[in-house]
């Protein structure tokens, strides 16, 4: 098979991470999730942790987001000495040219960071979306953090998937959980983690004939 991405979108809870690990193992291949960040840190210069702030969120002092009617995505690049060298399209511009020169190189797995648009235009791309019911991804996320009650936990998973759902709105143009954006969307909970991973490597498989 040649050279190959699965990116992957994911409700939180759902397990997206944990089957894109599967997928990474079964495969023998690359699986990148916050490596991405240290990537593109190393890429600019810019602090890592400025762009763990601004990783899948937007802040409510950051972009006006009601008003975005298209992608805020230009893949340009500032030069150090800019005014907006640290701006949310700069460090997401650094990070989307990490996912390309990977794309470029390697097959993979990519968790998240709208890496089903940035290389929207590749036939070797597999873009995944991952979902579940909102009960089924709360007992999953309480199972991850004992420490919250099911209210917190609730507004974790609430709060979690907005920024993701506000944050691929901006850079994108289009909605998070649209099926029009993936390939393939699949139901973690009705199907289980270990037939989500072989039905994944059977579509691969027939796409990427």
């Amino acid at each position: 098979m040649k050279n190959y991405v699965i990116t992957i979108a994911r409700g939180y809870g759902s397990g997206g991470k944990t089957i894109g690990k599967m997928l990474s193992r079964e495969l023998d291949i690359e699986y990148y999730d916050r490596e991405l960040l240290r990537r593109a840190s190393d890429e600019s210069g810019i602090s890592e942790h400025l762009f763990a702030q601004a990783d899948e969120k937007l802040k409510s002092k950051g972009p006006k987001l009601l008003k975005v009617r298209r992608s805020a995505y230009t893949g340009q690049l500032l030069p150090p000495g800019s005014e907006d060298f640290t701006s949310y399209q700069n460090l997401f511009n650094y990070q989307a040219k990490v996912i390309r020169d990977i794309a470029d190189n390697e097959s993979c797995v990519i968790v998240g960071r709208c890496a089903d648009y940035v290389l929207r235009d590749r036939p070797n791309v597999l873009r995944l979306y991952v979902h579940a019911s909102f009960d089924y991804c709360l007992a999953k996320t309480m199972e991850l953090h004992p420490e919250f009650d099911e209210e917190e936990a609730k507004r974790f998973i609430r709060r979690t998937d907005k920024g993701r759902a506000d944050y691929y709105r901006y850079f994108t143009g289009h909605s998070w959980d649209c099926a029009d954006n993936y390939d393939l969307c699949i139901n973690s909970e009705a199907l289980g983690w270990d037939k989500c991973v072989a039905l994944v490597k059977a579509y691969l498989e027939i796409k990427m004939k």
